[in-house]
């Protein structure tokens, strides 16, 4: 593919899930490790420094309201330093109720930089279509809150290039120079992807799925949905981004030949 975007996967920390990585994806690739309510965020650091270890570029998801206190904080942190780890991803998650001091994503960043001196890079969520309980704008506003303490922005799962090209330009008109990385779905089962979807707020960009066309034929006629013209699209020079995160599902088995390592490896057979 012409000028192709660096590319990283997210994955659940799943049973089985280093095993499933070391078979389908290169050591030097990127991955980024969820952190799920009911997997904890233990899970997600420990699955994490496994793949450090392995010669991963691993980012852990923290999850505000699932660490129960600074000290598990930082002994989580500690963990991620002594496997290599240089970027988590601090975001509020899904709990229904703080587990600790954390109710949200920016005071867990204040913790985080002050913990670790500032050296640890984090990133944060972006959303171009708003979330369930907020609209864009409104995140918009919080994004510009803890700016200061983040290093990259990745946006939520989106389908349409349009629209993130839209947020990106955005992000630069408010004075936000953080490097965006575009949030993709990997090649996974249709119905499951449009529950998904539906489930997290980015139903506006599905919308292509009502309109006639080519893509939206292939789309509604395959078992699967495949990213490969989304991943085309944003690869253009504008609207200047970082690169794409895939979003997985943990089917690492079915995913595009794509450059999985940042510009310098390939997916491996």
């Amino acid at each position: 593919m012409t000028n192709q975007l660096p590319v990283r996967l997210e994955i659940i920390p799943t049973d089985g899930i280093i095993s499933k990585v070391r078979a389908h994806v290169p050591a030097g690739s990127t991955l980024t490790v969820t952190c799920l309510p009911h997997h904890g965020v233990e899970a997600t650091v420990r699955a994490s420094v496994q793949l450090g270890l392995l010669g991963y570029n691993a980012i852990p998801h923290l999850a505000a309201r699932s660490i129960g206190s600074r000290a598990q904080l930082a002994g989580l942190l500690r963990d991620c330093d002594a496997a290599g780890i240089t970027e988590v991803f601090a975001i509020g998650g899904d709990a229904a109720e703080a587990a600790g001091p954390y109710g949200n994503s920016g005071l867990l960043m204040e913790d985080i930089a002050d913990l670790t001196g500032g050296t640890m890079a984090i990133g944060v969520a972006g959303y171009p279509e708003g979330h369930p309980k907020c609209n864009e704008l409104q995140m918009l506003d919080v994004l510009l809150e803890k700016q200061h303490l983040a290093s990259t922005v990745v946006t939520q799962m989106c389908f349409s290039a349009p629209r993130i090209g839209w947020y990106a330009e955005l992000l630069r008109r408010e004075g936000v120079d953080l490097p965006v990385w575009a949030g993709v779905a990997g090649s996974v089962p249709r119905v499951k992807l449009i529950s998904l979807a539906t489930k997290i707020g980015v139903g506006p960009s599905l919308k292509f799925l009502n309109r006639k066309g080519p893509l939206a034929r292939r789309l509604l006629n395959a078992s699967s949905y495949s990213s490969r013209s989304l991943v085309s699209e944003l690869s253009a020079p504008e609207p200047g981004l970082e690169g794409i995160h895939l979003y997985t599902f943990n089917s690492l088995e079915t995913q595009p030949a794509l450059d999985w390592s940042g510009g310098e490896g390939a997916k491996a057979s």
